[in-house]
C-alpha cells in the first residue's frame, strides 16, 4: 500500500459499530483518508428476489434503505469527527460479501474495515461464511476489526513467510504495508517469521531473504523475530504473548469454496487471537478509470485501482 485515501467501513447495526468507526476515524485522521460508512441488507435482498410484486418490493426496499441511512447518520453524529470526511451509503444486496466487494471496487477503496459477523459457542472471535468469502474476494486490503482499543503508541506485527519465491514476494508487500501503517499512526513495527525446516542451507537462504527485506525497510534487528518450529504453533503463541494491536499478514487462498480457508495459518490466527487483522495481497497500481456520473459513493475515491493476487 503506497497511499490510503479511501476507507470503506462496513457497519452491521450492532454494538460493535461504534468501536469500528472509532478506529476508522483514527486511521483516516492519521493517514489523510476519507470514509464511506456503508450498510447492506442482504436478508431483504433475498426476500425481494422472491417477491411477486415489484411495487411492493421497491416500497420495502426504500423503507429499509431509509432506516439504514438514518442509523448510519446517527452513528456518524455520535463520533462527530470534524476533521474527517464521512459519507454514508446503504444498499440491498446478496450475498453480503459480494455486495461489499462490489462497493469497494466501485469507490476504489484502498482499505475495507469490518467487524466479524459470526458466532460460535466455543469461539470468542468467530467469523461467518460471508466473512470468510470476503477475506478471499475483497478487492482491497481488508482489516478485520475487534473491540479492543489500540494503545496510544500502537504496535503492529508483520507476519511473513519467505520459504518460497512466491511467498517472499508477498512478504515484501506485507512489510511495505505494515511500515505504512506504523509510520502513519506513529506506532512500532515487528517483523515475525517462523522457520520449520531442518535444512541448514535452506534456513540460511531464507534468513538472507528476510535480512534483505528488513534492511531495505530499515527495520532494526531488535524488531525482527525469527522463530523455530511449526508456524501454526509458534506464531499464534508469540502474537498472543506480545499483545499486538494489529497483525498484518497475507490474504487467504483464492481457491473456490470455504473448505480451503479453514485450517490455514491465517484462518487459525483470526479465529483465536483478540487483535485486529490487516490482510494484504500482492498488488500493482494501475491507472484509475475516470469517475462516471452513474457511480454511487463518488465522494470517496482513490487514485489507484488495486489488482489483487492472493497468496495461500
Amino acid at each position: 500500500m503506497d497511499k490510503l485515501t479511501s476507507i470503506l467501513v462496513v457497519a452491521d447495526r450492532t454494538d460493535a459499530d461504534r468501536a469500528l468507526l472509532d478506529k476508522a476515524v483514527l486511521l483516516a485522521r492519521s493517514l489523510g483518508a476519507q470514509i464511506l460508512l456503508f450498510s447492506c441488507d442482504a436478508a431483504l435482498a433475498k426476500a425481494i428476489h422472491h417477491t411477486q410484486s415489484s411495487e411492493d418490493a421497491e416500497k420495502s426496499r426504500q423503507i429499509t434503505l431509509d432506516e439504514h441511512l438514518a442509523y448510519l447518520r446517527a452513528l456518524r453524529a455520535a463520533v462527530l469527527p470534524r476533521d474527517v470526511q464521512i459519507s454514508v451509503d446503504a444498499e440491498c444486496g446478496s450475498p453480503l460479501y459480494q455486495a461489499i466487494a462490489q462497493k469497494a471496487a466501485e469507490i476504489r477503496a484502498d482499505l475495507v474495515m469490518k467487524s466479524p459477523s459470526g458466532s460460535h459457542p466455543m469461539r470468542r472471535f468467530a467469523f461467518d461464511s460471508s466473512d470468510w468469502h470476503l477475506m478471499r474476494e475483497c478487492p482491497a486490503t481488508l482489516m478485520l476489526v475487534r473491540h479492543r482499543r489500540w494503545r496510544t503508541t500502537p504496535t503492529f506485527a508483520a507476519m511473513v513467510n519467505v520459504s518460497e519465491e512466491s511467498t517472499a514476494r508477498l512478504a515484501e508487500a506485507i512489510i511495505h504495508t505494515s511500515e505504512y501503517f506504523a509510520l502513519g499512526c506513529g506506532g512500532e513495527l515487528d517483523v515475525v517469521y517462523s522457520e520449520s525446516s531442518a535444512d541448514a542451507r535452506q534456513q540460511s537462504e531464507r534468513r538472507s531473504v528476510l535480512d534483505r527485506l528488513t534492511q531495505e525497510y530499515r527495520i532494526r534487528a531488535a524488531h525482527v523475530h525469527v522463530l523455530s518450529g511449526d508456524p501454526d504453533v509458534t506464531l499464534p503463541d508469540f502474537a498472543a504473548r506480545h499483545h499486538y494491536d494489529a497483525l498484518i499478514l497475507g490474504g487467504l487462498t483464492h481457491r473456490k469454496g470455504i473448505a480451503p480457508l479453514i485450517g490455514t495459518l491465517t484462518g487459525k490466527l483470526v479465529e483465536t487471537l483478540d487483535t485486529d487483522f490487516i490482510l494484504v495481497k500482492r498488488a500493482v497500481a494501475v491507472p484509475a478509470e475516470p469517475d462516471h456520473p452513474e457511480n454511487r459513493g463518488s465522494s470517496v475515491g482513490s487514485g489507484v485501482v488495486w489488482q489483487a493476487l492472493f497468496g495461500d
